[in-house]
């Protein structure tokens, strides 16, 4: 599987859902110790599958436990590119995506090919590639990043050298931002759900509840307009905070809000809810949901770990360069995964 969301394999998703088993979590734990296996969930998957996981996460937490996880398989509930980074950080240990059809929307706007024809308009330029990507990206990027810690990847660069951000434009305007460098290139690329979290929508929902701690994504469309807001006077300054998933649990725990406004994808609410059950946390837009995260369902779980479905393999040559690029990231930032 080379990260193609085109293919679709020879199964009836439908019918699977109607075979879940009552017993299915009992099951899937089982498997999952039979096999020695271990299961990491992305912060927005369905809650189902965030409850059962041994580990959730953002992209960088669950980065750092595939490349340190001792189990000999890895099952990775998330989307196709998060997958593959697991794969190119523990090449030798197997593994599973419940559904190889599980793609993302924001790594489809760049190719290899594309972005060697962008270095080349830029020699001497450094690649700094959102995690978002595929591992042929990766193998032509100099270092990774996630939402996280894209900020300190950036710093990380010598402030003469140019910096060719990809592919999440509104991420990469949040960097250049923080980080003030003229010298940064970015493409423009984008996640179709969070684009759609607009400034509109903020608008509308800070009105109506104008006692609201604001938690918003730097992938998304409106995080331009929430500092705008800011700057406005429309929302005080300490309680609009521009935070990565993993960021936002933290923020979570720490907040005396009694409502929290979450500008992401919508599967978030239930990792913040776990982490302040005591806090409102209502999204910005509900329709802000990845239709590719909700395609690892209970029943896709199980029958993966039963049967061994869907391996992810990556060539040897492009993991070993797309290794160098992740560890890297790995390297800067903080942990962000949580173990349940």
């Amino acid at each position: 599987m080379t990260g193609s969301t085109d293919h679709a394999p020879a199964h009836d998703a439908e019918v699977e859902v109607d075979l879940l088993p009552s017993d299915w979590r009992e099951q899937v734990l089982a498997l999952a110790e039979e096999k020695d296996a271990v299961i990491l969930a992305h912060n927005y998957q369905l809650p189902e599958i965030q409850d059962i996981a041994h580990h959730t996460g953002d992209s960088l937490g669950l980065s750092r436990v595939a490349a340190e996880v001792d189990a000999s398989t890895i099952v990775f509930c998330g989307v196709h590119f998060m997958a593959e980074s697991a794969k190119i950080l523990s090449y030798d240990k197997t593994v599973l995506i419940p559904d190889e059809r599980a793609g993302c929307s924001l790594a489809e706007t760049i190719t290899a090919d594309q972005l060697r024809a962008w270095k080349a308009e830029h020699p001497g330029a450094v690649v700094v590639s959102y995690v978002n990507t595929t591992a042929a990206v990766k193998a032509e990027t100099d270092i990774c990043c996630t939402s996280s810690n894209a900020v300190e990847v950036v710093q990380s660069i010598p402030a003469d050298t140019d910096v060719l951000f990809c592919p999440d434009q509104f991420l990469g305007a949040h960097v250049q931002r923080i980080t003030g460098r003229e010298n940064m290139h970015i493409w423009m690329g984008e996640c179709h759900v969070h684009a759609g979290i607009n400034g509109a929508d903020l608008k509308d929902r800070v009105e109506a509840e104008p006692d609201a701690e604001l938690f918003v994504h730097p992938e998304c469309g409106c995080a331009t307009s929430a500092l705008y807001l800011v700057g406005a006077g429309v929302v005080p300054e300490e309680r609009t905070k521009i935070l990565s998933t993993g960021g936002m649990i933290t923020a979570a725990r720490e907040t005396k809000a009694s409502t929290v406004l979450v500008a992401t994808e919508t599967g978030m609410i239930h990792q913040l809810q776990k982490a302040a059950p005591d806090v409102n946390f209502e999204p910005v837009n509900r329709a802000a949901v990845c239709k590719y995260m909700k395609m690892i369902t209970p029943a896709k779980l199980l029958r993966s770990l039963r049967d061994d479905r869907d391996e992810v393999t990556v060539d040897r040559d492009i993991a070993d360069a797309a290794r160098r690029s992740v560890e890297r990231m790995i390297a800067i930032g903080t942990p962000s995964a949580t173990a349940e």
